[in-house]
């Protein structure tokens, strides 16, 4: 009997002890451990749904007091956890498109320990790139490239005999909306490359999304029988087309018959030779995870619908999908969004200038229209949209659209104020030279965040549009110094006869508080003095030459009496400005927050050579290479065009006097 009780004692203790250490393992965070998906390989799969809200409560703790894109990545936690779970990477290619959604995978990709410094300088990119980690397939920045991306490196595989080796896409279904996605399903489908594209559905990108597409994405995801009966179909597909390349054929006649007959209308993807599979809820990683599995096992391209709510698990972030997507600072327990606060009037940001503008200028001008490539609130079109919903239009991700779009309505009459960010403005090249100047369209093209754009990097700053405008003809190229001079350029470029029409502006706030004057017509091609002076002149072209304001003051205080031009024009050039100024100036300065390469001072450099001057010209701006990411005043100063680094130049060159002898 004491045998008994004593045995029944240790089994007693084994098992209290047991169900102990079961109940630590259950709260005993996992993330900690997990520095590099073969670490995240070695839980269960019951593991994985606490692995993914560690995941994203630690995405919610660092991006609350480092800033950061939100929204897109809570949206794919459990998708992100899923791949890496099932997939070998990075044997295996893992494209994200964009790259928003990203933060996830940059933490269980070695980055954890460095995911403070996202976007910040001199820290790891907001955006996978590829000199940063392996993980980090491809590049991104601008949408829509993953799966051309994919196809090539999975036709690539395919002909160095690595066939064990799979392809992954990860688009939103707002980067499906440009044409380059559709480019790479066009293509993909008749290469019958081991390519599977994940299409993470969650009706948004930046803004709502807009189209066709998402009528057709949704008309799929609130099916009721189809999703009855898609589950237990596409098991049996599956293990069916397991069984040889006739029963794959069979499988595929199957499915097309079945999902044409449900959704009554054929399948876009099935129709472009994918295999497709869904959709499925985006938020269950046990069985993202399995799905992820299976489809390894089935060849060619396919593609898996997955339904995703973006801002996931953060209540607010789900609400307002927008206003979530890049909140800046905010407190994580409240969700109040830290704005700093003045007690001083300040000035506006320039897209909001923009945006009260064009309203201000279509009420009179019934002529005006607004076109923006789905950035309707970073361009501040919403303005116009609200006010004016049957003038304004958000065509989607579609920029070269957007252009060929506006240069249609201009055929008709109207004036288009096409307004697309500078860096993306690259992607529509061939249409505003083709479809715009060479009709001499007047196509009225508002370059936001041209300059630094900050601490989305390389892939977001506007460092060419001076460059590459100013060498089409028929293009008037401009760029405003302050707020006033913005509403003045947009005035005059709406007038009659005006043809193509360049405005850049800058990221953030302009200098003015009273903003809102009359508009005054400008002379097209005519520059500004801002004030005379003696040895050196400095010229400038939009934003900057507020930089150039402060570095007089500070030099009229040591006795140093610089010269000061607002060219307000690039193309074209205010000749009669430059010969006064080359006539009277040995030392000139030019000074633009674009490439030096063929932009501002390229300009004056030519003009000086075609006239035969012999000053000496010194041209800041941004250099010739890709800048990192930072704050805006942190690249001004890196590439030596903020205010003391105009200063320093000057002092190069300039005479310093007793006192003070022109007048400002």
């Amino acid at each position: 009997m004491i045998f008994l009780l004593s045995l029944a004692t240790k089994y007693l203790t084994l098992y209290f002890y047991s169900i102990k250490h079961c109940m630590e393992d259950i709260t005993r965070p996992l993330l900690p451990n997990i520095n590099y998906p073969a670490d995240l390989k070695q839980y269960k799969e019951q593991d994985l749904e606490q692995i993914c809200q560690e995941l994203r409560q630690y995405i919610i703790d660092v991006v609350s007091v480092n800033g950061g894109h939100f929204g897109a990545s809570l949206g794919v936690v459990e998708l992100t956890v899923a791949l890496h779970y099932a997939l070998n990477t990075p044997y295996d290619k893992l494209v994200w498109d964009v790259g928003h959604q990203a933060y996830g995978h940059k933490i269980l990709t070695g980055r954890k320990s460095v995911f403070h410094t996202n976007r910040i300088m001199n820290g790891i990119s907001g955006f996978p790139k590829i000199s940063e980690s392996e993980y980090d397939t491809f590049g991104v920045g601008h949408s829509s490239t993953s799966i051309s991306a994919a196809l090539g490196m999975a036709v690539a595989s395919h002909y160095k005999g690595e066939t064990d080796r799979q392809h992954v896409a990860v688009i939103g279904d707002g980067a499906m909306t440009a044409g380059l996605a559709f480019e790479g399903l066009n293509h993909a489908g008749i290469e019958n490359s081991n390519l599977l594209v994940i299409l993470n559905d969650n009706c948004m990108s930046i803004d709502p999304n807009v189209g066709a597409l998402k009528e057709y994405l949704t008309s799929i995801t609130t099916s009721k029988s189809y999703n009855r009966f898609r589950d237990d179909i596409s098991n049996v597909l599956i293990k069916l087309s397991e069984l040889g390349p006739n029963a794959h054929k069979f499988v595929k006649k199957i499915e097309k018959s079945i999902k044409g007959t449900l959704l009554k209308q054929s399948n876009l993807f099935e129709a472009l030779n994918f295999r497709y599979f869904g959709p499925v809820d985006g938020h269950d990683v046990q069985r993202l995870a399995q799905v992820i599995s299976d489809l390894k096992d089935i060849p060619g391209p396919k593609l898996l619908h997955c339904v995703t709510v973006k801002g996931k698990g953060f209540a607010l972030a789900e609400k307002d999908q927008t206003k979530w997507h890049a909140p800046g600072l905010f407190d994580k327990i409240t969700g109040e969004i830290k704005k700093p606060v003045s007690d001083k009037p300040q000035p506006p940001k320039y897209q909001d200038v923009f945006g009260h503008t064009i309203v201000e200028l279509a009420e009179a001008n019934k002529k005006i229209v607004g076109i923006t490539p789905a950035m309707p609130s970073g361009s501040s079109m919403n303005i116009m949209m609200k006010a004016m919903p049957t003038r304004a239009f958000d065509v989607g991700i579609a920029e070269q659209h957007a252009v060929t779009f506006s240069a249609g309505l201009a055929t008709q009459g109207l004036v288009p104020f096409c307004n697309i960010y500078s860096s993306f403005m690259q992607r529509a090249y061939d249409q505003v030279i083709h479809d715009v100047a060479i009709q001499n369209l007047n196509v009225v093209f508002c370059l936001d965040r041209a300059g630094f754009a900050g601490s989305d990097g390389a892939t977001h700053h506007g460092a060419y549009d001076l460059a590459y405008m100013r060498c089409i003809p028929n293009m008037t190229v401009a760029a405003p110094m302050n707020e006033e001079e913005l509403r003045n350029l947009m005035y005059t470029a709406q007038q009659e006869n005006m043809g193509p029409f360049s405005i850049r502006y800058p990221r953030g706030n302009g200098v003015l508080t009273d903003w809102k004057r009359p508009f005054k017509a400008l002379e097209i091609g005519k520059g500004r003095k801002i004030c005379d002076g003696e040895d050196v002149a400095i010229l400038t072209i939009g934003h900057v030459g507020n930089f150039a304001v402060e570095a007089c003051k500070e030099l009229n205080s040591e006795g140093i009496h610089p010269a000061h031009y607002d060219m307000r024009f690039v193309k074209p050039l205010d000749e009669a400005l430059l010969h006064d100024v080359f006539k009277r100036y040995r030392n000139v300065i030019t000074v633009e927050d674009g490439c030096l390469q063929g932009g501002m001072g390229s300009a004056v450099l030519e003009f000086m050579a075609d006239h035969n001057y012999n000053s000496q010209v010194v041209r800041l701006g941004i250099p010739d290479e890709f800048i990192d990411h930072g704050e805006q005043p942190e690249l001004w100063a890196l590439c030596g065009f903020d205010t003391n680094a105009i200063i320093t130049a000057v002092k190069k060159t300039a005479v310093r006097r007793t006192t003070a002898t022109i007048a400002s």
